[in-house]
């Protein structure tokens, strides 16, 4: 008895979707824009949230060097740094090969290059520190040793800016909760003005059902579901469209810090479930307070 009642409320949602597909079209298409902007902000803090975690998985440091030191200076720099723990030397990277690996990141536009009397890139000796809570000062104790050398002219290492990532990062999360939730108000105010115009448009057929004995449980059933369903087809365009651009356009693109290529990921199949239900959730509680406010007038 209750899969017939519930086959009722399904059959009974999907008429009512049919009979009005204008309104419900519309208010879909609105819904999507909200979702697809709510989901374009999302992707982009996944985004910054993993470059982060990867940059911060092992931290770099370049140091960069006056003119072109001779092996020995390299050769006792290496003794210094092979004292410390969690230290690993990539390797020495000569102001030729310096020029080299730009030309070939740079790829067609290699050309630029060609007007350059001297090659103003600086010799460097690239080193990986392992990350460790208990040596967290490391790198400073390095740079610090590092830059009292002559023949060094700089230090540089990734924490230094993985940091300041990670204070925009805490900005960026403040912006995204304000905004999501007018989103969220938007969704929910889109769906309880197409549920109400729905409701006002089978007023008499409800007035009919309830002369009949219907209760307003009975009676608002179908249209939680045509909220419902309403969420999650705006939610589903939504992310289909977010999809194809991705694939289409944003895998094509060269993301880079300094001369570092950052990948893009998409969203993980648990967090587009998240967003699938979420979206229909946006839905039941729009649905619901538009019936909410229908019955008790």
């Amino acid at each position: 008895m209750k899969i017939t009642i519930f086959h009722y409320f399904i059959r009974q949602a999907m008429v009512n979707i049919f009979e009005n597909r204008l309104v419900h079209l519309i208010g879909i298409g609105t819904m999507s824009i909200a979702f697809l902007i709510f989901y374009t902000f999302i992707l982009i803090f996944v985004n910054l949230n993993y470059w982060t975690e990867e940059q911060g998985r092992s931290l770099t440091m370049s140091i960069y060097f006056k003119g072109e030191p001779d092996r020995v200076v390299i050769e006792n720099i290496e003794k210094e740094l092979f004292l410390f723990p969690g230290v690993t030397i990539k390797g020495f990277v000569s102001k030729d090969d310096a020029m080299k690996s730009l030309r070939r990141k740079l790829g067609d536009k290699a050309g630029l290059l060609d007007g350059l009397k001297e090659n103003p890139l600086p010799a460097s000796l690239e080193i990986i520190l392992s990350r460790d809570k208990d040596r967290d000062s490391l790198p400073y104790q390095l740079k610090t040793k590092l830059e009292k050398i002559d023949t060094v002219d700089e230090v540089q290492y990734s924490q230094e800016w993985i940091r300041r990532f990670q204070t925009v990062m805490e900005a960026i999360k403040i912006v995204g909760m304000i905004f999501g939730g007018l989103l969220f108000l938007a969704a929910l105010f889109i769906i309880t003005n197409t549920i109400k115009l729905t409701i006002y448009s089978r007023k008499e057929e409800i007035e009919i059902l309830k002369l009949v004995g219907a209760t307003n449980r009975f009676v608002k059933i179908p249209f939680v579901i045509e909220g419902s369903i309403q969420g999650f087809l705006g939610g589903a365009v939504a992310l289909i469209i977010l999809f194809l651009v991705y694939i289409i356009v944003i895998t094509r693109i060269d993301i880079r810090i300094g001369f570092a290529s950052l990948d893009i990921v998409f969203l993980s199949p648990q967090f587009i479930l998240f967003l699938f239900f979420m979206s229909v959730i946006i839905g039941f509680i729009g649905s619901t307070i538009s019936l909410g406010r229908f019955f008790r007038t």
